[in-house]
């Protein structure tokens, strides 16, 4: 198996981006980067990809009549630089079943709670409100729903009775970066299986 090339999608800042990139660049994950690509013509992330000195791109989804043209955009620049994984790393389109299909299995999102609980949009504050006592972030594979994809690895994380949406959200970070870091390095590593929907690590 020849070396992985990873993308990212990313819609703000690429605080996840950056700590994936950070240990590619190390050695840590066994991988090469490939490029990233926003929505957001201000996504903070372009900054950091000139850090990295890895490609970026804003793909405009104004520019497109619908979700399957603004995905095949995105697809035609993945594949100019042979990616094989894809991070959506804060990602905030829901991506179209064309591209699905077209990286089944091979497209990982980290969620800010212990899926299936809270998924969509401000999951952290979805915590909060429900009273909680217990979230996390989940690592898993992208498919046609809405963070419904087959789970590889999660991480519990306390919720405080003194907990503010910032506290709890940036406990919640430190374990997405870590969570997501060992999720695709078992997929780098040829350790993930995907067998009915659920997710074998094999060992």
């Amino acid at each position: 198996m020849g070396t992985n090339i990873i993308s990212f999608l990313v819609s703000g800042k690429g605080l996840i981006f950056s700590a994936v990139a950070q240990r590619i660049k190390t050695g840590d994950i066994k991988a090469k980067l490939g490029v990233v690509i926003t929505d957001n013509n201000k996504a903070g992330v372009l900054e950091r990809a000139k850090s990295y000195a890895i490609g970026s791109f804003f793909v405009d989804p104004g520019e497109y009549p619908n979700r399957e043209e603004f995905d095949k955009r995105i697809i035609n620049v993945l594949e100019g630089c042979k990616t094989n994984l894809i991070i959506a790393a804060g990602y905030l389109r829901l991506l179209s079943p064309v591209f699905v299909e077209r990286y089944r299995n091979r497209i990982i999102n980290i969620h800010p709670s212990l899926l299936p609980s809270f998924p969509g949009m401000q999951s952290q504050q979805q915590a909060l409100d429900y009273g909680v006592k217990i979230t996390g972030c989940t690592a898993h594979f992208v498919d046609d729903g809405v963070d419904t994809g087959p789970i590889i690895m999660q991480s519990p994380v306390p919720v405080f009775e003194t907990d503010t949406i910032q506290s709890l959200s940036a406990r919640i970070l430190k374990e997405e970066f870590r969570v997501l870091s060992e999720a695709i390095k078992y997929f780098c590593d040829g350790k993930l299986d995907v067998v009915s929907n659920r997710v074998v690590i094999k060992q």
